[in-house]
């Protein structure tokens, strides 16, 4: 293995054949080189396996295992208050009040039940199909592997009458659960602190765990989920609650956009043993946001249910149609991509047997689901449709909008093809020689005179610089004809060459960092929106991949004798003079403010800005994509009051403003 890639051992490699056999060398691979690791051990030799990795996603991941086992007991009935709480030093707190984990002895392991739940994996009831009927957590690793990741765990099982506890060091049960009081309610508490030797982090993110909590208390209605954190003095705390369930997520997530028929459709129904849910709304705009669960899983592969409403919801709307005075507007039928437009869903099923692809739960693959899910959305969407024949109307001219702009955008891109054939990349981009896209990065600066410096002090290896002039569009606003033919951003989409919008192929994108450069005042910060705002809507996978940074520009140079100091914010300005001026007086110093980037020569601008060793980057994460989704509607959009509501409510928090 060489930096991470399998290489292969050619056929004249005097190891060839050992390598054929499982030998190395003169070493045997025997039963001796087997190593057999017991209990929780083998989570704290391969935590990978379990929980996707031991970074980020894997923290969070075993807050998502806790929390499961509450919501299983909600979706049994048994349950309807959760909290979450964020204690000082990274502690996390996980409180609810249903039955409480069982207590008394096992039949067959002659040890509390509660020590097996906590202490073997594969243990729990989500193999006894009587407990429970659906499930998230279906691997039955749960908790389990919460406890051997954690430096300490202890667990509080009020079962009336009695209050049960017991604390474990890195999965090993100091004592026996013992009975420490009395109690007249049930429920569990779980309080851990993650073992941070095999962990990369403990930060936890408030704003994943928030998104993820408010999604199950849309997908459990009339559940409450609290979080809460305690770790700074901001003390943050939300509580989710939505008696509407998905019903109530629809209309959260058009709450800023202008809808196109007045409530969101909703039906609910089970066929066999498959519980299904579906709710949608269409509104103006030209993008698509749509979520499907499995059994409150955020399935963001998609998969056969996925597959299932997508074939049902065009099968329905090509039928109706057919029976439509519409049908003279557009006589072909229309596909999938159509009804995307401006399409706002939610796709919860809950089914006993799920089979997911991959360790990280990510699609679906029961192909029965498929079946069940279109022909319920087909066959309850027309019933709708036939009683409320206005809706499907304005489902049908946004639809037909959609098709005829396909066509354009279809004879958009042979347009761009034809034209660009034997021209290739942009003229204005200077690319990097370097062909490894995991190796190469693109600056993307404002301003023809910052783009000059750019070229001259950059490292031509690996750093490609495009330079940007004039006002850009606005995305938000605009189709994808508009976009592909727009010649602000046509460069920019060449120069990624991953395509755009539903033709986005991340494994195509020509640089694995994709850095804004733009100057620190208010016309830098648009023109970062602006960029943002198409990456989110037309490359959104760029996002989600960590693709997209910020650069920072410095905003002080601070010559004292014959040092100079570069300054990013004003803090950084007033330490650098206090630690290096020598008792000299402030006004001596010379201070240069840099208004833009095109201020700064090639050496500086290479040092401050682009040099990898000395630079500051910001990488552009979405936390909370629904969030984002809302803010950019808000701030990019039509509407404005909205716009001057956010901007009111959040001005004391603008701690640098440039006007």
């Amino acid at each position: 293995m060489e930096n991470g890639v399998l290489s292969e051992v050619p056929a004249s490699s005097p190891h060839h054949h050992d390598v054929a056999h499982g030998r190395l060398g003169a070493k045997e691979y025997t039963a001796n080189n087997i190593q057999v690791l017991k209990g929780l051990e083998a989570v704290r030799k391969r935590p990978g396996m379990y929980i996707g990795s031991t970074g980020p996603e894997g923290l969070h991941h075993l807050v998502y295992e806790v929390i499961d086992n509450s919501i299983d007991e909600a979706m049994a009935g048994f349950c309807d208050e959760i909290s979450v709480t964020l204690e000082q030093e990274n502690i996390v707190r996980v409180e609810d009040n249903g039955r409480g984990i069982p207590t008394e002895p096992h039949p067959v392991e002659k040890v509390s039940s509660l020590e097996i739940v906590l202490t073997q994996l594969h243990a729990g009831g989500k193999f006894d199909n009587d407990s429970y009927k659906v499930s998230g957590g279906l691997h039955g690793v749960g908790v389990s592997v919460v406890n051997a990741l954690s430096e300490w765990l202890e667990v509080t099982v009020h079962r009336d009458p009695h209050i049960y506890f017991q604390r474990y060091r890195k999965g090993v049960p100091e004592k026996p659960v013992e009975i420490i009081g009395e109690t007249d309610h049930t429920g569990t508490t779980v309080r851990f602190k993650v073992d941070t030797s095999i962990l990369e982090t403990d930060q936890y993110s408030y704003g994943i765990l928030s998104e993820r909590f408010r999604e199950l208390a849309f997908l459990n209605k009339g559940i409450l989920i609290s979080i809460k954190d305690e770790r700074d003095e901001r003390n943050r705390r939300q509580d989710f609650r939505f008696e509407g369930g998905i019903k109530s997520f629809i209309e959260f997530l058009n709450k800023e956009k202008k809808t196109i028929h007045p409530e969101p459709i909703y039906f609910q129904t089970q066929k066999d043993d498959v519980k299904l849910e579906v709710s949608l709304q269409y509104n103006d705009r030209f993008d698509e946001v749509l979520f499907a669960f499995v059994n409150n899983i955020n399935t963001r592969e998609g998969g056969t249910h996925l597959a299932g409403f997508r074939s049902g919801l065009t099968r329905v709307i090509n039928e109706q149609l057919k029976k439509s005075k519409l049908l003279k507007k557009f006589e072909e039928p229309l596909q999938g991509d159509d009804l995307r437009e401006g399409l706002t869903a939610v796709v919860s099923v809950k089914i006993p047997d799920p089979q997911f692809e991959g360790q990280t739960k990510m699609k679906l693959g029961n192909p029965r689901v498929q079946g069940i899910v279109s022909s319920a959305v087909y066959e309850r969407l027309n019933d709708f449709f036939d009683e409320f024949p206005a809706v499907i109307d304005a489902i049908l001219e946004k639809a037909i909008l959609a098709a005829k702009a396909r066509n354009a955008a279809r004879d958009a891109r042979m347009r761009i093809r034809k034209n660009s054939e034997g021209m290739g990349l942009p003229g204005k981009l200077a690319d990097c020689s370097e062909k490894d896209p995991a190796k190469c990065e693109i600056f993307i600066v404002e301003g023809d005179s910052a783009g000059g410096s750019a070229k001259q002090g950059r490292d031509r290896q690996t750093q490609a610089i495009l330079p940007l002039w004039g006002k850009m569009l606005n995305v938000e606003k605009a189709r994808e004809e508009k976009v592909l033919v727009n010649e602000k951003l046509q460069p920019v989409i060449a120069s990624i060459g991953a395509g755009l919008g539903v033709h986005f192929d991340p494994e195509k994108v020509r640089y694995h960092k994709v850095i804004i450069m733009a100057d620190a005042d208010v016309d830098g910060s648009h023109i970062r929106t602006l960029l943002l705002t198409f990456f989110f809507r037309y490359m959104r996978q760029l996002i989600d991949k960590g693709y997209v940074y910020f650069a920072m520009p410095p905003l002080y140079k601070i010559t004292i004798g014959k040092k100079v100091f570069y300054a990013y914010d004003e803090d950084a300005r007033k330490q650098i003079i206090e630690e290096n001026s020598n008792g000299i007086d402030e006004s001596k110093i010379p201070i240069q403010r840099y208004k833009g980037l095109g201020e700064m020569n090639p050496d500086q601008l290479w040092e401050t800005t682009m040099n990898p060793d000395t630079r500051s980057l910001t990488q552009v994460r979405l936390e909370d994509a629904v969030e984002a989704d809302r803010v950019f509607t808000m701030l990019m959009g039509e509407e404005v009051e909205p716009r001057k509501e956010f901007i009111e409510q959040n001005a004391m928090y603008v701690s640098n403003l440039d006007v």
